[in-house]
């Protein structure tokens, strides 16, 4: 346990959904908490529950949730009994435990959690990572005290006159402060062209066959000068391996990198998808990419993720998947790699007076928390 005193802490809710967007910003945010010291208890549903322990939270509570979204009618039904289960369940642990507040960072299974607050009267801050407000959080917004963003615009919610709404930023792992501000220099001839490739946290199809397929339409001599590291589904790695291999090519496949931040530091061109952290990591540690929005998402998120990126830092090619093939992104790489200038030259800020996220956006959203309920460190209030 991250804390160990004979008076009782604050505690504080994070409620999360059960995805990588979701959870690494909670757990930075539950870092600087626990720094402040408060004591940090996350709600989420089975799937967040699964890598919970990766995290260091004061204790896990997993909520029953489902996404009524779905198409069939008595699937919603079913969805919203779940809701309901959860909701009960929620209220159940808000009122054994007392929060002092509650965070919650988005995904359906916020939203038992959300309504819990609300009939307990305990405050609910949201923080929204995307461009665009989700439906949960959009949902609950009405009954929020605060919300904090991780860009400077979140359309999709007009906020209330006496609510608060702070641009803090997206928390990020710790591990990417590390290369902020690290130059980015391109290759010169003849030099190592780094390609990163990744989609996600679970790597994306589409990924593992357009950009070898790409790879392959370029001449033998670009061939020759990239290395590539790409993410790919586990059942993927294997083909897009040999696809590599069979070209010349030096690269490394794998489902998951822990290094992730290090490798974005030295790349010299990224392809991604445009998820929330994505965005974030790309804007902080300013590194050329393409981006490929997620066209499946209901809101469309990513989409706008990616037209923000590409606003407010530049050094963006934004494809839809449905331009993003083997001959257009070829095109691309060929550019970039027979013109390594056009990396830098396709930087431009259009926005100096304003960031687009933050490195210490975790700091800047405790200090929202601490300040919506009035607490003090406990340094400062021995002081």
């Amino acid at each position: 346990m991250p804390h160990s005193s004979s008076s009782p802490l604050k505690t504080v809710f994070l409620l999360a959904g059960g995805t990588g967007g979701h959870l690494f910003p909670a757990y930075g945010l539950a870092q600087e908490l626990h720094k402040l010291g408060l004591r940090v208890v996350l709600l989420t549903d089975a799937r967040g529950g699964e890598h919970a322990q990766a995290f260091s939270f004061d204790a896990v509570y997993i909520i029953p949730a489902a996404t009524p979204s779905q198409n069939s009618w008595i699937k919603r039904l079913k969805a919203f009994l779940t809701l309901g289960l959860g909701f009960v369940s929620a209220l159940k642990v808000t009122w054994r435990e007392k929060p002092t507040a509650m965070v919650g960072f988005g995904g359906y299974p916020i939203i038992p959690s959300g309504l819990a607050a609300f009939f307990t009267r305990t405050p609910l801050i949201l923080h929204e990572q995307n461009g665009i407000m989700g439906r949960a959080n959009r949902f609950l917004a009405p009954h929020a005290q605060a919300i904090a963003t991780g860009f400077p615009k979140a359309l999709g919610y007009r906020p209330k006159q006496k609510q608060t709404w702070v641009h803090t930023g997206n928390p990020v792992r710790p591990e990417v402060k590390t290369f902020i501000g690290a130059p980015f220099t391109p290759p010169k001839d003849g030099e190592s062209f780094r390609l990163l490739v990744f989609g996600g946290s679970q790597g994306a199809e589409v990924m593992s066959t357009v950009v070898p397929a790409a790879i392959a339409l370029l001449p033998s001599n670009l061939q020759k000068q990239l290395t590539v590291v790409q993410q790919a589904r586990p059942d993927a790695c294997d083909a897009v391996r040999k696809t590599y291999r069979d070209l010349g090519i030096g690269a490394e496949v794998a489902p998951f990198f822990p290094d992730m931040p290090a490798r974005i530091a030295t790349a010299h061109l990224v392809i991604a998808r445009a998820g929330a952290s994505t965005v974030t990591e790309l804007s902080l540690l300013k590194r050329p990419c393409i981006l490929v929005p997620l066209p499946q998402s209901l809101d469309q998120d990513q989409k706008e993720n990616a037209r923000l990126l590409e606003e407010y830092e530049g050094g963006v090619t934004v494809l839809l998947q449905k331009e993003f093939s083997p001959e257009r992104l070829s095109a691309l790489l060929a550019t970039f790699a027979t013109t390594p200038s056009a990396l830098l030259d396709s930087f431009r800020r259009t926005h100096e007076e304003e960031e687009l996220t933050f490195p210490n956006a975790a700091e800047r959203l405790a200090a929202l928390v601490c300040d919506m309920i009035g607490y003090k460190s406990l340094k400062e209030s021995h002081s």
